[in-house]
C-alpha cells in the first residue's frame, strides 16, 4: 500500500474516532435528566453550562452542575422536579451542586452553592420528606432546610 493510501486510511480512522466521541458525549448529556425548569427570567439572566453562557428563558431545562447567574437588572425563577421553587435576584450566582430526587418515594438531596446575591426558596418534597437533605452553602455557613420558605443574601467580599 502506498504512503498516501496509508495516510488517508489513518486520517479516516482518526476522523471516525473523533466523530464517535462527539456523538457519545452529546448522547450522555441528552440522557441526563433535567432537575428543574426556568419559569421566569428577566433582564440579564443566564445559565452557565460546560463553560457556555446561555441566556435563560422560560421553559429552559436546568441540570445538576449548572450555575445560575444574574446581572444588575436580572432575575430568574426555577421550579425543581420535587416542587422546590427558587428565585435569584440581581447580581446573583448560584451553583446547582447536587440534586437527586425519586418521585416514587419523595426521597432525595439538594445542595446549592450561593456564591453571591439574593436567593429565595420555598422548599419542596426533598426537604419535607428527609430532614437535612436540602442544604444551601454560603461563603459563611451551610444552611440546613427542613420544609419552609427562606431568603438568603450574600454580599460580595
Amino acid at each position: 500500500m502506498s504512503k498516501i493510501g496509508r495516510a488517508a486510511r489513518y486520517s479516516i480512522a482518526a476522523f471516525g474516532a473523533l466523530a464517535l466521541s462527539l456523538i457519545l458525549a452529546s448522547q450522555s448529556r441528552a440522557q441526563e435528566k433535567p432537575i428543574g425548569q426556568v419559569k421566569t427570567a428577566s433582564g440579564d439572566a443566564a445559565i452557565m453550562r460546560n463553560n457556555n453562557r446561555i441566556a435563560a428563558k422560560p421553559g429552559d431545562s436546568v441540570f445538576q452542575k449548572d450555575v445560575i447567574e444574574t446581572g444588575a437588572d436580572g432575575a430568574i425563577g426555577i421550579t425543581f422536579t420535587d416542587n422546590t421553587v427558587m428565585a435569584a435576584g440581581p447580581n446573583s450566582e448560584v451553583a446547582m451542586e447536587e440534586y437527586t430526587f425519586d418521585s416514587s418515594n419523595f426521597k432525595g438531596s439538594m445542595m446549592t452553592d450561593m456564591r453571591k446575591g439574593t436567593l429565595s426558596m420555598v422548599s419542596g418534597d426533598i426537604a419535607k420528606s428527609s430532614h437535612g437533605a436540602m442544604k444551601v452553602r454560603t461563603p459563611a455557613a451551610i444552611l440546613g432546610v427542613s420544609g419552609t420558605h427562606f431568603a438568603v443574601q450574600v454580599n460580595p467580599s
